[in-house]
């Protein structure tokens, strides 16, 4: 079976035969997750609370989830936001479709994947705005969770090979049944959330298949994060600062083009 894979290999040297795996070192599991904030260019921080690690997000603004693999080898990362594929648009399982990310790769997914080389961007929107809610499926807004599966055999790096490749099936638009084994949204339904994420504008982002072969089954790691509004956040009585207020990072190149002098 055939995995997505974001195009980041690096061609091997001549003549070069990799040494053998060392034994994995990293620690909690082999990925790493977080939200990023693509209008304000900053990671979103994170808080826990009830057993959960929650971000503040704000409506209106573009996201990525942004993925780490400290381990030694590939893994595929199968990605759930609200409750649904982000590649294929059906309801989240561990068993489905995923990105391959090479060792020691960070890769952005920046939407909802629509063909091999564009995405629906990730925006903050209104609940009912959402891509899940518009397709029937509102239960498990407000949390965005990846199962991670390690690789049954040793990868060597090949060189890449571009040619045509059929899109993925398209994004389901109507209602499903909710699946049992999906990732579980807010289990506090007191809390009404804020936010979804809604189908955004279009974008170029380029992927190609690869074969990968799951060592298990089950996913060796699983990872959610909870995302509202900086307002139901401390109403849950977590303590977060508006996005407003957060603090900016110290950038090399701050402004991408020349500005206007000041006015005399």
């Amino acid at each position: 079976m055939k995995r997505l894979l974001p195009l980041l290999l690096i061609l091997p040297l001549a003549g070069f035969r990799p040494a053998p795996m060392p034994p994995p070192v990293y620690e909690g599991g082999p990925v790493r997750m977080a939200l990023v904030d693509r209008d304000r260019g900053t990671e979103l921080r994170s808080y826990s609370a009830e057993g959960q690690r929650w971000v503040a997000g704000e409506r209106g603004h573009r996201y990525a989830v942004r993925l780490y693999n400290d381990s030694p080898r590939r893994v595929l990362v199968v990605l759930s936001v609200d409750g649904v594929n982000a590649i294929s648009g059906e309801d989240a399982d561990p068993s489905q479709t995923g990105y391959v990310l090479n060792p020691g790769q960070r890769a952005d997914i920046t939407g909802w994947r629509k063909s091999q080389d564009e995405v629906a961007q990730f925006v903050f929107s209104s609940p009912s705005g959402s891509y899940a809610s518009r397709t029937g499926r509102p239960d498990n807004i407000g949390v965005v969770g990846v199962a991670v599966f390690e690789e049954a055999r040793r990868w060597y790096p090949q060189p890449i090979l571009r040619r045509g490749l059929p899109a993925p099936a398209p994004a389901a638009e109507a209602a499903a049944d909710a699946s049992a084994s999906r990732i579980e949204g807010y289990a506090n339904k007191s809390q009404a959330p804020a936010l979804g994420t809604g189908h955004g504008a279009r974008e170029q982002s380029s992927v190609r298949d690869t074969d990968f072969e799951r060592a298990s089954r089950s996913p060796a790691q699983v990872l959610q994060l909870r995302y509202d509004s900086a307002r139901n956040l401390r109403a849950r009585g977590i303590l977060v600062d508006s996005p407003s207020r957060l603090p900016r990072e110290p950038q090399a190149f701050p402004n991408r083009y020349v500005p206007d002098p000041p006015a005399r």
